[in-house]
């Protein structure tokens, strides 16, 4: 009898919870889509060294992945990492962040989407800022990349920024390029260069540095050979801008960079792809990625169309310069940050 009792509360029991659990599944399953719990997406992020280019072109990947709704915190989680121009740090942080199999992995600068690319073929990769993705060996096209990359190009519209280098120096017969001998984007743009030069009438010289510690000597010869300075697209440059602008400036060499931020750190002039904006563009791919929106095996490379009018009146000062009224009205004068 005791047996029976006992079987009927359990049975009533039984049937009491089963009723509960039906009812908070009811619940769980009326409850809007926007306010279950939203899977957080995982970026890894591989930056090759801090300066004010590259360091810009993080922001606003951040601001770009945030535009398309993805917010750290919320639903997204970035783990970066900075290799700070050392070749080993790149492959170790490389290898540490393909292990934590992240959703999507952005090189920052093309030694360090070299080493994410060395490191994956499975997960997609975004490139931030690489000059020629073709000559790094990172795609096979950039219109149809074929493989786990794609991304945005940084690449700089030489011709024009040695058109402008002339309105400004209508004096000048030579232009000496510094780079660095172990980036392969530079050695491209040298050639570019060399071609662009040919056209115009300009004389180019090649001066190719091995690491920073060699900038100084060499700055100081190219200012009793060369009429100004041209700065490519190179990370290892950008890194040591402080010394090349102070090394110039003792022999009053003017020096056009390619990118917005070296003009505000002394450069004269250039037109130049704003680097915030590029590191936008960047995100958005990469959420669009995330979204399940677009794949890099047939997203084209990105690059840009058309540059910012880039000036530094202060220093055109201290040069010398001036600077025509029609160039000083289309102008983004950055001497004043």
């Amino acid at each position: 009898m005791k047996n029976k009792r006992l079987i009927v509360v359990v049975g009533i029991i039984a049937v009491f919870l089963v009723g509960m659990f039906g009812i908070e599944i009811g619940k769980r399953q009326s409850q809007p889509a926007e306010k279950q719990e939203e899977k957080v997406k995982t970026v890894g992020v591989l930056q090759f060294v801090s300066h004010p280019a590259l360091d810009e072109i993080y922001k606003g990947i951040k601001s770009g992945l945030k535009e398309e709704g993805y917010t750290v915190g919320k639903n997204l989680k970035i783990d970066f990492q900075n290799g700070q121009a050392d070749q080993s740090k790149l492959t170790t942080m490389s290898q540490q962040l393909e292990e934590k199999n992240p959703d999507v992995l952005i090189g920052i600068a093309t030694p360090a989407a070299q080493a994410l690319a060395n490191t994956t073929k499975d997960i997609p990769i975004l490139l931030g800022a690489i000059t020629d993705p073709v000559a790094a060996g990172l795609v096979k096209n950039e219109e149809h990349p074929g493989g786990n990359i794609t991304g945005v190009s940084d690449k700089a519209p030489i011709k024009a920024q040695i058109e402008l280098a002339l309105q400004l120096l209508p004096n000048a017969k030579t232009v000496g390029i510094l780079y660095s001998s172990s980036e392969d984007n530079s050695k491209s743009q040298v050639e570019e260069l060399e071609k662009v030069g040919k056209e115009l009438g300009l004389t180019v010289k090649a001066y190719a540095v091995p690491s920073t510690n060699e900038i100084t000597t060499t700055v100081d010869v190219m200012g009793g050979e060369v009429d100004f300075i041209y700065l490519p697209t190179d990370n290892t440059i950008a890194s040591a801008m402080q010394t090349v602008v102070e090394q110039a400036n003792k022999t009053k060499t003017p020096v056009i960079p390619t990118v917005d931020t070296q003009v505000e750190q002394g450069g004269l002039a250039t037109i130049g792809i704003n680097q915030f904006d590029l590191g936008v563009e960047t995100g958005k791919m990469a959420a669009k990625i995330l979204k399940g929106e677009a794949t890099p095996e047939t997203t084209p490379i990105f690059s840009f169309k058309t540059g910012d009018l880039i000036i530094n009146t202060k220093q055109a000062e201290f040069l010398g310069i001036d600077i025509p009224k029609d160039i000083l009205e289309k102008a983004k004068d950055v001497s004043t940050k």
